[in-house]
């Protein structure tokens, strides 16, 4: 590796945008898809835990997502104020507007606007449980954490000269050991989960090349569907010490997926309506819990789930509205003035470029933050929020990733 941040200049060769970007939105769909069947349908004997294990299957691959395209997209450019404009403009908007609604019709008090207004009250307060959230806003502990995440990179990356972002590997693994240490295998609490977003920021820097050829090259060979596999196993309550290996099982799946693009996996996940659903996906994350708490949501087991698709029928169409009339406003917007905010001030610690980066590696590895992005948020593809009743729970048993006590704090 060179004295400077830099790529390979032996970068992935370019298979075309689409291929990359179909690939991670294919991620990005399945990993929402779970996040929807943790909460809202039955997937098996409660006993089992399965809502909880998809949940935080999808979470895992989500956060890795996440970590990967805000790292390829500071490698490429590392202005922090137009980053976090734009970074903000994608989320708040739709953010903010879902907590007013649900803040107005919960009736809290003023610290708890206060909490989820400024995207704190996933942090844990005297018992040592985030307890500033509310059940119809139990599932944005992810878009704190992320936006906690932002903040966070981007003053690493204003205040360490160069070689800022090469911390965030270490820093993870020692989120890792934390985690160990106290037991946790899953949690709502930002410090035990960041994990998983740092290993998403790993995958990036061993993508562009940065810890050189031999790293990138090794995720060619990594053998998906095992690693598949045992990130399932490390999803579930049972799987004991793969818990801790979670973060590091989903960069290895997610990076050789981008690797390995004639495998059998990679072809799934171009699947035109898992890009679908992608599109959709922060809308969809945001609002479904909402509607658990109208007739859609009401009634029965059996009622309820009698509901489902109609359900679903309009979450989509929410969602889909959401997305292209009402958030894209705020993206097309965010873009200008991340340019005017990048022009006042230039907040740039690394003056000659940062990575080398190629056209097409950037174009495939960073497209569009828009289009790519899994945010909780967007994404969030947790488990905190199920049903009530058994593995129907979207409020309740899997809160083993919102703030269940002891191991699954």
């Amino acid at each position: 590796m060179q004295t400077t941040l830099a790529l390979s200049s032996e970068a992935p060769a370019a298979t075309g945008h689409g291929a990359h970007l179909s690939v991670l939105d294919g991620w990005r769909g399945l990993s929402i898809l779970l996040v929807l069947a943790a909460h809202l349908l039955p997937l098996g004997p409660h006993s089992l835990l399965l809502n909880h294990s998809a949940g935080v299957f999808g979470m895992v691959i989500f956060f890795i997502l996440s970590g990967f395209l805000i790292t390829s997209f500071l490698l490429k450019d590392q202005r922090i104020g137009g980053f976090l404009v734009k970074r903000f403009c994608r989320v708040l908007p739709l953010a903010w507007l879902y907590l007013v609604i649900a803040l107005v019709l919960s009736v809290v008090p003023l610290s708890k606007w206060a909490s989820h207004m400024l995207f704190y009250a996933n942090l844990p307060l005297e018992d040592g449980f985030p307890n500033d959230l509310l059940p119809m806003t139990e599932h944005l502990w992810s878009l704190c954490m992320e936006l906690q995440f932002y903040v966070g990179v981007a003053l690493l990356v204003a205040m360490l000269p160069k070689r800022g972002l090469l911390l965030l590997p270490f820093i993870g693994m020692a989120f890792t050991a934390l985690r160990w240490h106290d037991g946790v295998i899953a949690s709502s609490i930002s410090y035990y989960r960041i994990d998983e977003i740092l290993a998403g920021c790993t995958l990036a820097l061993v993508y562009h090349g940065v810890f050189g050829v031999r790293a990138r090259d090794f995720l060619r060979i990594v053998p998906l569907w095992p690693v598949a596999v045992l990130l399932a196993f490390s999803s579930m309550p049972q799987g004991q010490w793969l818990n801790f290996l979670r973060p590091y099982l989903a960069l290895l799946l997610v990076g050789g997926s981008l690797m390995q693009p004639t495998s059998l996996l990679v072809r799934v996940l171009h699947n035109r309506m898992l890009v679908f659903v992608a599109g959709i996906s922060y809308a969809l994350y945001v609002i479904h819990p909402m509607l658990t708490f109208t007739w859609l949501g009401s009634g029965d087991v059996i009622v309820k789930y009698l509901k489902r698709p109609l359900f679903f029928a309009v979450l989509f169409m929410l969602a889909y509205g959401s997305t292209f009339y009402y958030e894209s406003w705020f993206m097309k917007r965010g873009k200008r003035w991340a340019d005017k905010v990048n022009g006042w001030f230039d907040i740039r610690p690394w003056r000659t470029p940062a990575v080398a980066v190629t056209a097409d590696v950037v174009a495939e590895a960073a497209p569009d933050e828009a289009q790519l992005e899994p945010t909780a948020a967007e994404a969030d593809a947790t488990v905190d929020a199920e049903d009530k009743t058994g593995a129907d729970d979207d409020l309740g048993a899997v809160k083993a990733s919102t703030g269940a006590p002891n191991a699954l704090r």
